[in-house]
Order: structure tokens, then C-alpha cells, then sequence
């Protein structure tokens, strides 16, 4: 076993157990005790790295290794090091105390995302005892904020510091590469190539206030309540993008069943729980999530409001707003409360070659497929600003009955530790070979 192996998991548990929440307000705890880790270890093998704090205590950790051929373009592997909150009454275990449990590591992070960055540190540091070293330069990055936004990571560093990311082109970080078997002879490994576009939006309506035991045609509170039941309630129809098309295809293909373009739930239903990665990625949506109205029950207030979440597909955003504004109707108006593009790129080139091939040297079982989120991560909210075109890849081979879709986000979140050491033995491969 090689010391990246030996160590990925310890390192993991290590940063499980610095609490990084990011509660969306400014009131957590920041990414600092998390960032203090990745830089004690880099410093303890002499690998120098540049700290950066946006606001007090959200830091920032970023590194480059130089490569052999400075020809070739940069690299950027990217993860983030704050993790959503976790309320512990609802686990089986302490969520921040990193335990490792019947092969697994349980707590807040393990899979999203402190396995990889456990795995960027595990891989960087056997890089630099033995002294090999990359083709092209490799930029690692662990950042802040990503859980609301990256106010104070990607969008402050690549504002501020576009400096650190000279010369990159291409980018991986999280919500790909992970495994979905098919059967022993055969795993799916996801690999992220779009995300949809965000667009959450505040619904104004402006009526007449009165006396609520009066007539009144110009009721706020009933239009918006019109506006949010067309929205909620409208059939947003099947729309196939490149990457949606393909991952169908492919899946189909390795199920032995026909993909009918009418019908695609029979394809998604072999995909089990990971549907929620991606069944939301067959059409636009907009999902109603908050309504305010008056503030006494005999008065008619004149103005009500609601938010609306919507996510579009990529090359499909100006039909998206055609159809939000049909739906809101004359009385009713929008506007953004958060905007971002939504994002694709082709499964091709030498990156992805890349990957296909660490794949299957440590899985020669392994094909890989392009996938689209229906979220989105920094490869598309900031970095695509500077021209690199990022993928989704955390390599991870998965039990076949482990819900991993679950584990975002969710209660008892935990990563195997033989996941881990199969992600670090594939990121070795393509970071020193790519």
C-alpha cells in the first residue's frame, strides 16, 4: 500500500474534525481550523503554500507544483473546505468526531467534500517525499464558502487573485467520478461535464391595502398566490441537452435496455437512488420556496411576495425566463435574488482521456460516462469567468448498495476508506501521467 493510501483516511478523519459549518451568515465558525490542518501538513513535508483569508476566518489554501514541460497548460484540482451544518441529535454518531466505523468514515464532510480534499493532501505529499513530479503544473486549491455561494472563496480569490491560476485551462473537483455498478463485470464511473443554470427570483405583487372586511380587486396576496400555483404547478416538458442524451444512451447501453426519448423512466429507474443527481437534469424547473404577506389578519397589505428556485438547462435559459414571465402573469413582477450561467462541456480531449485511463487501471471493469448536475459547484460558478473548463471527478469505487446520493447533505454522511484509497491510486495516475 502506498503512503497516500496509508494516510488518506487519517487525513480525512483530521479534517472531519476541525468544524468548518458554514451556516450562510456569517456565523459559523469559518474555514480556518480546517485550512490550518491542509497547511500543517504540506508544511510538514515542505511544500510551500500561500494562505488567504477573505474575512476573518475564512481561509483559503492554495499551492502549485511546477511540471516537467511548461508547455503544457496548468491543472487546477480544486475542493472546498466548508461543509453544510449538522444537528448531532439527528445522528448515530458525533458528526464532527470523524469516527471510523465498519469500514467507513462517518461525520460531517466525508463525502462532501473532505474526502477529497483528504485525497488532493494524501496525493500532494507523496508526490513531493518522492520527488516526482507532474508534466504540466498542477494548482491545488483548497477553498472557502462553497456551501453558500463562494462569496469568500472562488469568487474572492479569482477576483482578487486571478494571479494563482495563471495558465489554467481545465479544472476537477467535486460530484463525479464516483462508481454505479452494473454488475461485477461492469461499474458506470459519472464523471460531472454540466451543471444547470440558477436563478432564484423574488416575486413582487403590488395591490390596494385596505380593511380586510371590505370589498377588494386588487388583492397582492391573491395574485401571488395565482402566480405561485401556475409556476408550481406547470409541466415543464422533456428537453435532452448533449450530455443528458448521452448519459441515457450509455446507460441503456450498459443495461441491455432501449432508451425511448418518450419514455425515460425506465432507464432512470436503473440508476436507483443516484436518480437524484439527475433526474431533475431531463427539464427546466422552478420550485416555489417562500411566501410573505401582511402582518394583521383584518388588514389587505399592500404588497405580497414569494421566491421562486429556478434551475435551467444549459443552452436553454432565454426559453426559461420566456416561460417563468408567461406564467407570472400582468400584476405580478421579478427579480433576482441569485443569477449564475449554466454550464457544459464536451466529453473529449486529453483530460477526460486521462481520467478514462486511471480508471481502468485500478478498475479495469470501469466505464466512464458524462453526467449533468442539476446544482452547481465552483467549476461553474467562478472559475468558468477565467476560461477553464472543469469536470466533475472524486474517483470512488462504491459498494453496489451504498446510497450515495443520500450522503450529500444528508444525516450519518460517510465515505468507505477502500473508496478512498482507490480515489488516491487514480489521482495519482492522472495527475502525474495527464
Amino acid at each position: 500500500m502506498t503512503p497516500a493510501e496509508n494516510e488518506v483516511a487519517d487525513l480525512c478523519v483530521e479534517l472531519i474534525r476541525a468544524d468548518s459549518s458554514n451556516y450562510g451568515d456569517g456565523s459559523g465558525p469559518g474555514e480556518r481550523a480546517a485550512a490550518e490542518v491542509v497547511m500543517a501538513r504540506l508544511a510538514e513535508v515542505g511544500i510551500e503554500h500561500t494562505y488567504i483569508e477573505s474575512e476573518p476566518g475564512r481561509g483559503n489554501v492554495i499551492t502549485r507544483v511546477e511540471g516537467t514541460d511548461p508547455s503544457l497548460p496548468a491543472l487546477l484540482v480544486h475542493g472546498h473546505l466548508d461543509v453544510v451544518p449538522a444537528n448531532a441529535a439527528d445522528w448515530s454518531v458525533d458528526p464532527f468526531a470523524g469516527e471510523v466505523r465498519d469500514g467507513y468514515i462517518w461525520g460531517r464532510g466525508a463525502v462532501d467534500m473532505k474526502d477529497m480534499d483528504a485525497m488532493m493532501l494524501a496525493v500532494l505529499r507523496q508526490l513531493k517525499r518522492e520527488g516526482r513530479k507532474p508534466r504540466r503544473d498542477i494548482v491545488f486549491a483548497w477553498v472557502a464558502d462553497e456551501e453558500a455561494g463562494g462569496v469568500y472563496g472562488a469568487k474572492y480569490l479569482t477576483a482578487h487573485h486571478p494571479e494563482l491560476f495563471e495558465g489554467v485551462t481545465e479544472s476537477i473537483s467535486e460530484v463525479g467520478g464516483y462508481s454505479l455498478e452494473v454488475d461485477p463485470s461492469l461499474r458506470l464511473y459519472l464523471i460531472e461535464t454540466a451543471q444547470k443554470g440558477l436563478a432564484w427570483m423574488k416575486l413582487i405583487a403590488d395591490g390596494t391595502a385596505g380593511h380586510g372586511s371590505m370589498l377588494n380587486s386588487d388583492n397582492a396576496v391573491t395574485e401571488i398566490a395565482k402566480a405561485v400555483a401556475r409556476i408550481g404547478e406547470h409541466d415543464w416538458p422533456l428537453t435532452y441537452t448533449p450530455t443528458v442524451r448521452r448519459f441515457l444512451t450509455e446507460v441503456a447501453d450498459a443495461f441491455g435496455i432501449p432508451f425511448d426519448e418518450n419514455d425515460p423512466e425506465p432507464v432512470l429507474a436503473k440508476i436507483g437512488p443516484l436518480v437524484r443527481f439527475v433526474g431533475a437534469t431531463l427539464r427546466n424547473t422552478v420550485n416555489p420556496t417562500q411566501l410573505n404577506a401582511g402582518y394583521k389578519s383584518n388588514v389587505i397589505p399592500g404588497q405580497a411576495t414569494a421566491v421562486i428556485d429556478g434551475r435551467f438547462l444549459p443552452g436553454f435559459e432565454e426559453e426559461f425566463f420566456k416561460t417563468v414571465d408567461s406564467l407570472l402573469g400582468s400584476s405580478v413582477r421579478r427579480e433576482f435574488v441569485h443569477h449564475d450561467i449554466a454550464l457544459e462541456t464536451t466529453f473529449d480531449g486529453d483530460l477526460v482521456e486521462s481520467m478514462i485511463t486511471a480508471l481502468k487501471a485500478e478498475d479495469p471493469a470501469a466505464r466512464a460516462i458524462p453526467y449533468c448536475m442539476s446544482g452547481g459547484t465552483d467549476n461553474k460558478t467562478f472559475f468558468a469567468d477565467l476560461g477553464v473548463r472543469g469536470f466533475g471527478f472524486v474517483p470512488l469505487r462504491l459498494p453496489a448498495d451504498m446510497d450515495f446520493a443520500s450522503m450529500f447533505h444528508g444525516v450519518d454522511e460517510r465515505v468507505p476508506v477502500d473508496a478512498l484509497q482507490f480515489g488516491v491510486r487514480v489521482l495519482d495516475r492522472l495527475l502525474l501521467h495527464y
